[in-house]
């Protein structure tokens, strides 16, 4: 294999010559001690995992030590956390652990917008990069075909019942479901960042061409059907939890399912082959487990619980990811996934860069496709040490849950000396332990420190707990969370949804569901805009849905859109196809 020197050569390119040299997947099936039937090929360098007869064969075997990865409050550019993730199985590689990593499937609106692929950076990345990036085995696009089918039952619904009376729709063995239009909850999907469809109408024509009624498109990755992937134990569980989605309410104020619909047995169908696991690797050889969606508010933004259980049935040592930072992923990795996983982490990892934290001290804003300012490329340990404050509340989150984090200080090259002993040492006189990572540099070789902590404090032991119990009311768990978590002083309600949180209380069965705040990622608070760790502030809660299916109630903070929108120098523009050879060139 030639040297690959991510100082100068693109991602793409360093994929695009590892993959010259990838293992082949029987090699990864061996490592991994697979056995006949457990793999799935997908052509030549992708693959699925029969997570059934993996997980039946496997079912008294050991269950290897869990570690999760979380980050900062990040820029918009991003922290590394994936990137950090990949380098960290590759560092427990080189110590010779048995490691696997379980990461989610880049959405397609990032990748040819801003953030890009999501499948590591420098060194420390994912192959074959191309198809991890694009498609993958077509789990997006059954999540936005499951999704899409129930908007089809709802709005063809919607039509009938306008154009028909109650004796016609008996003939056809419907009822009447009544449902209001005002009060539709799901959109519809597409996996881009295409904010000309946040708002649309439909049924625009005659009374043939549908219902007309205001609509729109969420991002796929937001969808409740893959909310539904990601927390689904099995087939199931899955076939179980799509007949619970509420769609829309009837006129009454009465929930309208899927299964009202009859249409959760199709959305099923759609969804049999995604629920296997995808197999990838690092560009150092490490199998790579990649299964559910990025998006970290409604669709819980963690890899599946299929994935991760799998993965600690396979190996000693799993490297998890969350998404967004620790107040929004950890908390859902902590409250929701590991209470329905059932497992429980000997360790936690927080990304932290010196860019970041910078621009919480009050460094100029950082914005994608612009130059960063002179403090962030120069040493400027006053803006740093304010700008930690945002590390120490983090660090605060986890050990909530009684977990010592570790701080992996995501090195760039322009970090100096000072500025990265600094973070070091506010990171341990906050109860943390830190290490420095040139994983994006050097791979495995520069993430060994960081490794050796992880493997170290993975073997203490831990009383892990959570911070709410299943029992306690919807408003009391919401100012929990909005005051321990975020720092706010307290919650502000709408009317309209204090009367909302009221009939849920009301539902034994809605109170006793997990709970998915949403809340933007860039800031502790609800506002992006507001950097480091405000303080006496309040957060608004707008509005407040259910997930039945999903198996939780939303709360919105702020305005966030389940939409995002496409910004003037996307990374689209810059990627091609050689026409010679059919590769992909440009991802990043």
């Amino acid at each position: 294999m030639p040297k690959l020197d991510p100082t100068v050569m693109k991602d793409w390119q360093i994929a695009e010559a590892a993959e010259e040299n990838m293992r082949p997947l029987y090699q990864l099936a061996r490592d991994l001690g697979l056995a006949y039937g457990e793999l799935l090929p997908v052509g030549e360098k992708l693959a699925k995992l029969d997570y059934a007869k993996i997980l039946d064969r496997l079912a008294y075997a050991p269950t290897g030590r869990y570690i999760d990865v979380t980050a900062i409050t990040p820029t918009p550019l991003g922290e590394g956390k994936t990137t950090t993730t990949i380098g960290l199985v590759q560092g427990l590689g080189k110590l010779g652990k048995r490691v696997c990593g379980c990461i989610r499937q880049p959405s397609g609106g990032p990748t040819f917008n801003i953030k890009g692929s999501a499948a590591g950076g420098g060194l420390s990345q994912c192959i074959p990069m191309v198809p991890f990036s694009i498609h993958l085995t077509g789990d997006i696009e059954c999540v936005t075909n499951a999704h899409n089918l129930a908007m089809v039952a709802l709005t063809s619904r919607m039509q009938h019942e306008q154009n028909y009376d109650d004796a016609k729709l008996a003939a056809a063995g419907l009822k009447r479901l009544d449902i209001d239009p005002e009060n539709v909850q799901m959109k519809w999907a597409i996996d881009y960042c295409a904010q000309a469809l946040r708002n649309i109408t439909i049924g625009k024509g005659g009374k043939m061409d549908g219902f007309e009624m205001e609509s729109g498109f969420q991002i796929s990755v937001s969808s409740e059907v893959m909310a539904i992937l990601a927390v689904s134990r099995n087939l199931r569980d899955l076939r179980e939890r799509m007949s619970r989605i509420v769609v829309a309410y009837n006129k009454k104020g009465e929930p309208v399912t899927t299964h009202d619909l009859e249409v959760d047995g199709a959305m099923t169908a759609w969804m049999i082959d995604a629920l296997n696991p995808n197999l990838v690797q690092t560009i150092e050889g490490q199998p790579m487990l990649v299964h559910a969606g990025p998006f970290a508010n409604i669709a819980i933004g963690q890899s599946s619980i299929i994935a991760d259980l799998v993965a600690t049935k396979l190996c000693d040592y799993v490297v998890t990811e969350s998404g967004f930072a620790a107040d929004i992923g950890y908390e859902k990795f902590w409250n929701l996934k590991c209470r329905m996983s059932g497992l429980k982490p000997h360790a936690v990892v927080i990304v932290a860069t010196i860019r970041a934290l910078k621009m919480h001290g009050g460094g100029p804003a950082v914005k994608p496709g612009k130059a960063l300012a002179p403090e962030y490329t120069q040493e400027n340990l006053e803006l740093l040490e304010k700008g930690c404050e945002n590390l120490i509340a983090h660090i605060e989150t986890v050990r909530k849950s009684n977990i010592r984090p570790i701080v992996c200080i995501n090195k760039f090259y322009t970090d100096t000396d000072a500025e990265l002993k600094l973070v070091r040492r506010i990171a341990e006189q906050n109860g943390a332990e830190a290490a420095v990572s040139d994983h994006w540099l050097k791979g495995g070789e520069g993430a060994l420190e960081l490794a050796e902590k992880v493997a170290g404090i993975a073997q203490e032991e831990k009383d892990f707990n959570f911070l709410y119990s299943l029992n306690m009311p919807i408003k009391e768990r919401i100012e929990l969370i909005a005051t321990e978590i975020y720092g706010a002083k307290g919650v502000t309600y709408t009317d309209k949804v204090l009367a909302k949180i009221r009939r849920l209380d009301s539902d034994p069965a809605i109170r006793r569901l997990g709970m998915c705040m949403v809340k933007t990622h860039l800031s502790l608070s609800h506002d992006p805009d507001i950097k480091g760790r405000p303080r006496g502030w309040e957060l608004p809660i707008r509005d407040i849905m259910v997930y039945e299916g999903a198996g939780y109630v939303v709360p919105i903070a702020g305005d966030i859109k389940l939409m995002p929108g496409t910004g003037s120098n996307p990374a689209y523009r810059r990627i091609d196809v050689d026409v010679k050879t059919g590769k992909v060139q440009g991802m990043f």
